[in-house]
């Protein structure tokens, strides 16, 4: 496993506004405290993850997601022998660009974007670490290593549509350093993959949490109907919480464990035996077995049909949407009464997506029963 060192990104290609190095902490040191210390990252304490913040306080919101993606990652990471810090610093700022209201509340101001190159949230997280976040003399933006930005950029693989990039954040502002071809380094496609991990598991405690399916109705997938068979003979009436919880974290434990095995196969079977050939090469490397694969997407399918289709999570996505859309047309009409130099009109609408997406959920609530 050792040899996996050779394979992590160890040593950074600089920033792209030079700085000099720091005696005290890694390039990926620092990149990860400017995430955990910008106001984007605190803002995620208040945004949705599947339900609105104002539901109630044990739910997950973005930020917790985002430390657990960061918890899951750093533990693939660390086994592998691979950059921990650059690991980390990607899970954590991973989602820095989702809208108040989650996924919904993305439909929602994309469709009013649609006329003036649509929202990604993706794309948005670009747009904060390199431009929004406004805290440094010397420049904006954070001015993250190349490593986190290719990492960021390319959290879903290789760009294909260059021209929404190029409009949203500027490909000459990416100095040629970031090569939009290529897979992202090892780390980056871990932190992707831990992604998934913890929001399917996590959105099956919140769901049962929130009542809206039972452990039951879980125990009908094959793989957590096994996890449950060795806790049957422990199992009581007021512990049922507590083996909801053995069952997540066997879920996470097997999974975690896969994609390890399977990526470790992936590196000997291609042949990886550089940094280079993991961008040349033309397919993710860390990914889950095919076994696995199928119980992912079983997985992801129950919890389509249980739960994001759920009558009581659509009402939430939909006054989500309403909130958003209505935001968007006011705001519209006088940006300057909301937004502080706003002195590029051509920008206008892209300033007010800026504006509304940085919002949290309880802020977009209450800045809407004003205008209401």
């Amino acid at each position: 496993m050792k040899n996996f060192i050779k394979l992590g990104q160890f040593k950074s290609n600089g920033r792209l506004l030079f700085e000099p190095v720091n005696k005290l902490r890694t390039p990926f040191q620092r990149d990860r405290d400017r995430i955990i210390h910008s106001e984007a990252f605190r803002r995620l304490k208040h945004k949705t993850q599947v339900f609105v913040n104002t539901d109630g306080d044990h739910f997950r919101t973005r930020i917790t997601h985002s430390i657990e993606v960061s918890q899951i990652a750093r533990t693939i990471s660390k086994y592998l022998h691979l950059n921990e810090e650059l690991t980390e610093t990607l899970s954590l700022a991973h989602d820095l660009g989702h809208t108040p209201f989650g996924h919904a509340g993305e439909d929602a101001l994309n469709e009013c974007m649609i006329k003036y190159g649509g929202f990604d949230h993706n794309i948005q997280t670009l747009r904060i670490v390199m431009f929004l976040e406004n805290k440094y003399l010397k420049f904006k933006g954070l001015n993250l290593t190349v490593e986190t930005l290719d990492g960021l950029i390319k959290h879903n693989g290789p760009i294909k549509n260059k021209l929404k990039l190029d409009k949203l954040v500027g490909l000459n502002n990416l100095k040629n350093k970031i090569n939009l071809n290529t897979y992202p380094s090892i780390e980056a496609q871990i932190a992707a993959i831990a992604d998934d991990i913890a929001y399917n598991n996590h959105d099956i405690q919140d769901g049962i949490k929130a009542k809206i399916f039972n452990l039951n109705e879980l125990l009908e997938i094959d793989f957590f109907r096994q996890i449950h068979k060795k806790y049957k003979s422990m199992i009581k009436k007021d512990n049922l919480q507590i083996v909801l919880n053995q069952i997540i974290r066997d879920s996470i434990n097997l999974m975690v464990r896969d994609i390890i095995d399977n990526t470790i196969l992936n590196i000997k079977k291609n042949k990886i035996t550089s940094k280079s050939k993991i961008y040349k090469h033309d397919a993710v490397l860390v990914d889950f077995s095919k076994n696995y694969k199928i119980i992912i997407n079983e997985i992801r399918s129950f919890l389509r049909i249980t739960m994001y289709n759920n009558k009581k999570v659509l009402s939430k996505n939909n006054q989500g949407k309403k909130i958003i859309k209505k935001l968007f047309n006011k705001i519209q009409k006088k940006p300057s009464l909301f937004i502080s130099n706003l002195n590029n009109k051509s920008d206008k609408q892209r300033a007010i997506a800026d504006f509304i997406s940085g919002m949290t959920d309880r802020y977009a609530i209450s800045v809407y029963k004003k205008i209401k």
